[in-house]
């Protein structure tokens, strides 16, 4: 009975305890240092489990010659073996060759559409509040969709796109088979996607251009300065950095640009739009060679990694300048 009681008493004592002025006293033993990582500490063992485990189980798959649909055989230890297959396979370099051609074009156009239609909507024109809900429309759809709707405007009979090109050209519209010409298929996925994109790249040079303060440019037409000096010299400086960051964050998302073309042509006619990611796809699920896939994956992994490392260290000199 007293073992009862003593018990008891020890519940009620604790409780008199933890008052909030009590836990107040006790949470201000701890550093903000501690206390942040009390809070944060879940998500970020949440995210190392979700991002490092995939990513360590890779690179083992990549030294073996595993296949997903052969789970029952093991795993064969084959070294670096994949790696030197990759690196002496035409057909993967033909696929990276149609990434770059599709990256370089792509950000060249984005940056550049995306920077004048930013330059045009700053001016505070009338109307410009709706005109830059309107650019901004494509963006917000999902690729899929993008895909099959440009799919239909590239049709040979109904297309649109077809009509508008006859009717500056002068040609046939039936002659121009955007995704099913080697020639021009390339360029019909670029179209597309600087369609879908460019307005992502407007918004950041958009804001870039408002966070320049009036008293620069007021300065520069006290000293006389003509326009085109004040754009060398005040405004493209100054959104350069946003603008570097806009082809950063581009330049990610089109090096593994996936559904929007395989909804558009599927990487055909035969090959010639088959991006990196298209072939990763086909040697990991269609052919089944979950070892050569993964060693793919990792040489990807690696290549963005390390230019954009490169890149964000040319990123942060011009922020110093």
């Amino acid at each position: 009975m007293k073992e009862q009681k003593s018990v008891v008493q020890k519940i009620a004592d604790d409780a008199a305890r933890a008052t909030p002025d009590n836990v107040a006293r006790q949470v201000r033993g701890l550093s903000d240092k501690a206390i942040a990582w009390i809070f944060i500490s879940p998500t970020v063992i949440l995210l190392l489990a979700i991002n490092i485990f995939p990513l360590i189980w890779t690179v083992f798959l990549s030294f073996t010659n595993y296949k997903a649909n052969r789970a029952s055989r093991g795993y064969e230890f084959i070294g670096l073996r994949n790696y030197e297959r990759i690196l002496n396979d035409s057909d993967i370099w033909h696929t990276l060759q149609v990434t770059a051609h599709f990256l370089c074009w792509t950000m060249v156009l984005q940056t550049l559409l995306g920077f004048g239609l930013a330059w045009l909507i700053n001016r505070h024109f009338r109307g410009h509040g709706f005109w830059t809900t309107v650019i901004l429309l494509p963006m917000m759809l999902s690729p899929a969709v993008v895909g099959n709707f440009w799919t239909f405007l590239y049709q040979p009979q109904i297309g649109l796109f077809n009509y508008a090109v006859a009717f500056i050209t002068g040609a046939d519209p039936s002659s121009f088979q955007m995704i099913g010409d080697v020639n021009l298929a390339p360029w019909a996925i670029v179209i597309v996607d600087t369609w879908m994109w460019t307005p992502y790249v407007m918004l950041i040079c958009l804001a870039g251009l408002r966070s320049i303060p009036d008293y620069i440019y007021e300065a520069a037409e006290v000293d006389r300065a003509s326009k085109w000096r004040q754009f060398w010299s005040i405004t493209l400086p100054m959104v350069l950095p946003f603008l570097m960051l806009a082809i950063l964050f581009r330049g990610i998302e089109n090096f593994k640009m996936f559904d929007l073309v395989v909804e558009l042509t599927s990487g055909g006619p035969g090959s010639v739009t088959e991006l990196a990611s298209i072939n990763l796809k086909r040697e990991a699920f269609e052919k089944w060679r979950t070892g050569y896939s993964s060693a793919f994956a990792v040489i990807l992994f690696v290549t963005v990694f390390g230019a954009a490392n490169i890149y964000v260290k040319a990123l942060n000199a011009v922020k110093r300048r």
